[in-house]
């Protein structure tokens, strides 16, 4: 076997002298890839159905792909999965840093995680040799504070996956953070680890799995490099990274504003792609990424001062959203939320819907738009789960039905994940995308906004559901599987077809594009199955309406910019998600027929589903 190592580490933190190596078998690793297509195939199998996600029996996976790591476009990537203490279903986010070259370099494909250490723990892959040490001193600390002093006792050459006080503390939307500012997991990936009183992994590998043909992989990814650096926007790229889509979004109404009441934002000037040049003080990249994206700020304010690294999504959702600017007050919010381990985009939503709620009157907390002071007192609360942040750390789908009433109409969010940074009141495909991630309303499997925008925004087409569908399987199936980064593609341009030439170098298999589909068909329709699995068993029966967009989009219209009056129409909505089903060989309520399943090479579920009464015609 080439390009894989062919087996994972599974560790019970309650007896981790029982640590076993688990061989994959092969069919798996070319049917499923690794990264998420791995991951959703060992929770499959590995977790009991209707597991609580912040229990010990839950599993928490991280997962390399076989180009992780090679000398290829933006390779340093992996896979942080779970059972979602947000939603319930299928989560996982990627992150890019040395950590996921160190896992590639340990000898396995991915690491499994089950138990609770009997105390604050640190888990510690060294070389081929693993252990679980006593973390309690780093228990309570910050994650740029954990990885310092764990670099220094274990080496700078070592990499750290950490949480922070809101891990610690079961914040449902707390992430694993990774070198002061990569962070993985929206939906809640920080919380399992804390559940599992695991601190920290710390990783430090020895070498790389061969691959098939190395002189081809070599030569594709030399050539690869240089078209990247050739394309007429590594320039601008390399100055504002996503930061340029501020402006970009702001001029076709989608900047979430208000609460995503609205598509425009008065102060967006203040937070866009030139101010943050004006502050930059250097770019952090992904290993073997040439194509650096981590643009780190030197900001002040008049009680504050520090460093952050931005994006879009983050400047958007802690800007625009709570109606906060300029942007050094939004960076240092940006940096409170990194070293808490808090996902920033589901915060911002918190944050900016709880301000609604206080507009309206809908709860006696006195929050304004783009009350610093109070954001930032908000934040620590919800870290720590003190006071009002205690409720707040629950999520936006938790606090609406704790609130009731009319609360739920301003709840945006889809299956519990609070929605990520652009507006859809005006855009029906990317609502389309939203309501069909397959963790909750994400924009990384399906940012169709920008083909929208293109073939026209208000039309609901059935080409637009096929679009969502064809980008899902690119960006969430096939990257999310590598495991890479889809920015050379999404942003410089790079062909797509050099993917399975490289897939095919590093692994001796002839993936074509006809098979990579068929890989990321059978992805998606294992996560859909996994979140039916778990509904059922919760006595939920799935129905169209988990794939429904927020229903503010529908019932609330734009007062402002170029789609001033323009809300969702459901009737028109459903006969595109419908088409999507079509698409995808599920039936009119979003569930896998079973001639799909076994189309896919998914028999294996059929059973399970049908035991639980689910209906699969």
């Amino acid at each position: 076997m080439k390009g894989w190592s062919g087996r994972y580490l599974y560790i019970d933190l309650a007896s981790p002298d029982k640590l076993k190596f688990v061989n994959i078998p092969q069919e798996d690793l070319v049917k499923f890839v690794g990264g998420r297509g791995l991951a959703v195939k060992l929770l499959w199998d590995l977790n009991k159905p209707g597991v609580d996600p912040l229990t010990p029996e839950n599993h928490l996976i991280l997962a390399v792909g076989p180009l992780t790591g090679y000398p290829l476009p933006s390779s340093g990537k992996m896979v942080v999965a779970s059972k979602s203490p947000l939603t319930g279903g299928y989560g996982d986010g990627n992150i890019g840093t040395r950590a996921a070259v160190e896992l590639r370099r340990s000898g396995f494909d991915a690491v499994v995680i089950k138990g609770r250490a009997p105390k604050p723990s640190i888990l510690v892959l060294d070389r081929g040799k693993v252990s679980l040490e006593d973390g309690s001193e780093y228990w309570g600390l910050t994650t740029d504070e954990t990885e310092v002093r764990l670099k220094k006792r274990f080496g700078e050459d070592s990499a750290v996956l950490s949480i922070g006080p809101a891990g610690e503390n079961l914040v449902r939307y707390a992430t694993v953070i990774s070198e002061f500012g990569r962070s993985a997991g929206r939906p809640g990936m920080g919380a399992v680890m804390g559940s599992k009183n695991l601190k920290a992994i710390v990783i430090r590998g020895q070498e790389e799995p061969e691959p098939f043909n190395r002189e081809e992989l070599v030569k594709l990814g030399a050539e690869a490099y240089r078209k990247v650096k050739e394309s007429p926007g590594y320039e601008f790229w390399c100055r504002q990274g996503t930061m340029a889509t501020i402006e970009w979004s702001q001029k076709n109404s989608c900047l979430p504003t208000y609460n995503f009441s609205e598509g425009v934002f008065d102060a967006w000037e203040s937070i866009d792609g030139y101010i943050m040049e004006s502050m930059k003080v250097r770019v952090k990249a992904c290993p073997y990424c040439n194509m650096p994206c981590g643009n780190v700020v030197k900001y002040v304010t008049s009680t504050d001062k520090g460093e952050a690294e931005l994006d879009y999504e983050n400047v958007a959702m802690l800007g625009s959203n709570i109606g906060l600017a300029p942007l050094n007050k939004v960076a240092h919010i940006n940096l409170m939320a990194d070293r808490y381990g808090i996902d920033t985009i589901s915060l911002g939503n918190v944050l900016g819907y709880v301000m609604e709620l206080s507009e309206k009157g809908l709860i006696s907390e006195r929050v304004e738009w783009g009350d610093y002071s109070k954001i930032k007192e908000l934040v620590e609360q919800i870290a720590y789960r003190r006071g009002f942040g205690d409720l707040l750390a629950e999520g936006v789908m938790r606090i609406a039905s704790k609130i009731g009433g009319d609360a739920p109409k301003y709840a945006v969010h889809v299956k519990g994940l609070e929605v990520s940074a652009y507006d859809c009141h005006a855009a029906p495909g990317m609502a389309l995308a939203y309501a069909t991630s397959p963790i909750g309303a994400h924009h990384k499997d399906s940012w169709f906004i920008a083909r929208e925008v293109r073939m026209g925004r208000l039309d609901y087409l059935p080409e637009k559901a096929e679009g969502v569908a064809w980008l899902q399987n690119i960006r969430g199936g096939m990257f999310e599987s590598l495991t890479t980064c889809r920015l050379p593609w999404v942003e410089v341009g790079l062909d797509l077809d050099y993917y399975p030439k490289l897939l095919t170098a590093a692994t001796g298999y002839t993936y074509t594009w006809e098979v990579i589909h068929e890989v990321a068909n059978r992805i998606y329709t294992l996560i859909r199955a996994f979140w039916v699995r778990e509904y059922a068993v919760a006595e939920v029966r799935w129905t169209y309406e988990q794939d429904l967009p927020p229903v503010k989009w529908f019932t609330q219209p734009l007062t402002k910019g170029p789609f001033k009056g323009v809300k969702l129409d459901l009737d028109k909505y459903m006969v595109m998600l419908r088409h999507y089903y079509k698409v995808r060989g599920w039936n009119e309520d979003g569930v896998p027929k079973e001639e799909t399943l076994r189309k896919l090479g998914l028999d294996f579920a059929i059973g399970t589903l049908k035991q639980l009464g689910v209906q699969l015609s």
